[in-house]
């Protein structure tokens, strides 16, 4: 079969399931393991589709995003193990700014350091902040109905009052070409804000948002840490010779 012909069958399995795994595509086109990796990592070079861990899936669309509910759904135990992680690098006395987003929401049940600021955009995170009784301060601005976070000037001014020992973050997507983004380019603009206060930035981000590209970029790959649930060395390789990446495991 020729690479065309190979290159074609995938796409339209792609496209029929969303998410196809490595042996089924052997299977498909009766090629060896070793063509299909290079047939797939040849296609997503060409932004046809993006490799993860076992096989192949459609890219997301550049500007869709979840609602917080739709958000709370996906990849749940992911998410809570990069959360859980993510609060252990808090330490006591530290002021942080916790982005709007499902997965930093689960970081405030885990934080158990003491005397802790905290500046959020995320209206989702309040009722969790006062139970644990941690000084919570809200930077203001515009509420976005669908992730209920606040963006816009208003944001960008409450945020600049402070600066950060640490920034958590989260993001819609990763790329090793073209960073860290997201579908709205005002809530963009408050994660980069966020990022520039801070000493330390971390990006919580699960398997799925990486090797994808949204509308807004926030900032290059090098303005923070990754932390993620992806063990794959093959996809993690090209993030980790452009910024610190921590895996988290169950």
């Amino acid at each position: 079969m020729l690479t065309p012909e190979r290159h074609q069958i995938i796409l339209d399995l792609m496209k029929e399931r969303g998410v196809v795994k490595l042996h089924e595509l052997v299977e498909a086109t009766a090629a060896s393991e070793s063509t299909i990796r290079r047939d797939l990592s040849q296609l997503e070079d060409e932004k046809k589709l993006k490799r993860v861990h076992g096989g192949a899936s459609l890219l997301q669309r550049k500007g869709e995003e979840l609602s917080v509910t739709e958000k709370v759904a996906k990849n749940r135990k992911e998410k809570e193990n990069i959360a859980q992680y993510a609060a252990s690098l808090i330490n006591d006395g530290d002021c942080i700014f916790i982005d709007a987003g499902t997965t930093t929401l689960q970081m405030i049940a885990h934080i158990t350091a003491k005397d802790v600021k905290v500046v959020t955009n995320g209206l989702t995170h309040l009722d969790e902040l006062l139970e644990k009784d941690i000084d919570t301060y809200l930077t203001g601005g515009f509420i976005k109905q669908k992730t209920k976070a606040l963006i816009g000037s208003g944001a960008i001014e409450g945020l600049q009052q402070y600066r950060f020992d640490k920034s958590f973050i989260g993001v819609n997507a990763i790329h090793p070409d073209y960073g860290y983004t997201t579908p709205d380019p005002d809530e963009a603009l408050v994660k980069k804000t966020a990022i520039t206060l801070a000493q330390e930035t971390f990006i919580l981000a699960d398997r799925s948002k990486l090797n994808e590209i949204t509308f807004s970029k926030i900032v290059d790959l090098k303005e923070g840490t990754i932390i993620t649930d992806e063990t794959d060395q093959e996809i993690l390789a090209p993030y980790g010779n452009k910024t610190s990446v921590k895996v988290v495991t169950s």
